[in-house]
């Protein structure tokens, strides 16, 4: 197996984390922040699924012909993934201000039903 497992384990636990995270969290902020801990460990994976023993950086011009490189387009997945995961994490910790502006509390379990 290229690279070994250790890359798949840390993936792996840094999920689990993140899930336990979500469904004990009391408070908007913390589960934003456990969510950001999930979403972390699909980096992880997929430069783990890139990664290519003894191969150099994907720029070209000066890699001689046969040399391996590693595959750019999984780094520009991460990247993506980084850029949505900053930008979906901004929306949710403006709705909690939100949240906490009009009902004073992060609790989701002090929450009620909208009426109106």
């Amino acid at each position: 197996m290229r690279g070994g497992v250790l890359p798949y384990f840390l993936a792996g636990w840094l999920f689990l984390l993140g899930l336990y995270g979500v469904t004990t969290s009391r408070n908007f902020v913390h589960l934003v922040m456990c969510l950001s801990v999930t979403q972390s460990s699909t980096y992880v994976l997929i430069l783990q699924v890139g990664y290519r023993t003894g191969a150099t950086a994907p720029i070209y011009q000066d890699i001689a012909v046969g040399k391996r490189a590693v595959d750019p387009v999984v780094q520009s997945l991460v990247l993506t993934d980084i850029v949505i995961g900053v930008v979906v994490t901004a929306l949710i910790l403006a709705l909690a201000l939100q949240v906490h502006k009009r009902t004073g509390t992060l609790d989701p379990d002090d929450l009620h039903a909208m009426q109106g």
